[in-house]
């Protein structure tokens, strides 16, 4: 029970983070000033639910067949590729927006298939297969799903009443230096192990 909810709190923090200021969440609130909050949120969840599965499976294969040692070393390294990426900061492309802003006869439909090939590659997905080398399979996968809804729906909630944009430069910076604290003490794991 403890490897479950370890699994689940490092996940649900490491995902939730992760998603601050993504693309995803700029799609959130994109669906949002078309759609009602609660089918977008399902959308969103479907479509999490099975991107961050296919990761988890992933992770756990790449976690029984490498030592934890090197498994933790890349990890340190792929948090610090995390750092990096979202101090870059993610913006919308015409395509991205174009589908966003599609009416089309079910929302959640239209939610979930833009969603699951957004998520495909994405940061959240690749710190979901990273998280899974390292912990359980299922409190990693309700983690990182859980982090992605609740980050979305808050950018949902917080674009629908203060109706502009979330401080995205101070959100980017704050979880870069997150992406990098996690980093650093994978690294630091990480040598201790090997040595």
């Amino acid at each position: 029970m403890e490897d479950f909810s370890a699994a689940l709190a490092i996940s649900f923090g490491v995902i939730f983070v992760a998603e601050l200021g993504d693309k995803s969440q700029l799609m959130a609130l994109t669906f949002a000033t078309r759609f009602k909050a609660l089918p977008v949120l399902i959308g969103i969840t479907v479509a999490t639910s099975v991107v961050h599965l296919a990761s988890v499976a992933l992770g756990v294969g790449l976690g029984a067949a490498l030592p934890t040692g090197w498994i933790a070393l890349l990890a340190g390294v792929a948090f610090l590729g995390f750092a990096a990426w979202t101090l870059r900061g993610d913006k919308l492309t015409e395509e991205e927006r174009r589908k966003a802003d599609r009416t089309t006869r079910s929302a959640i439909i239209a939610v979930s298939i833009a969603f699951f090939l957004a998520e495909l590659g994405d940061k959240t997905m690749l710190a979901t297969i990273t998280l899974a080398t390292q912990h359980g399979w299922f409190g990693t996968w309700l983690g990182s799903t859980v982090g992605m809804v609740a980050a979305d729906a808050l950018a949902i909630a917080v674009g629908r009443i203060l109706g502009r944009r979330l401080p995205e430069r101070t959100i980017r910076y704050g979880a870069s230096v997150l992406f990098a604290i996690c980093g650093l003490w994978l690294l630091f794991d990480a040598i201790r192990q090997l040595t």
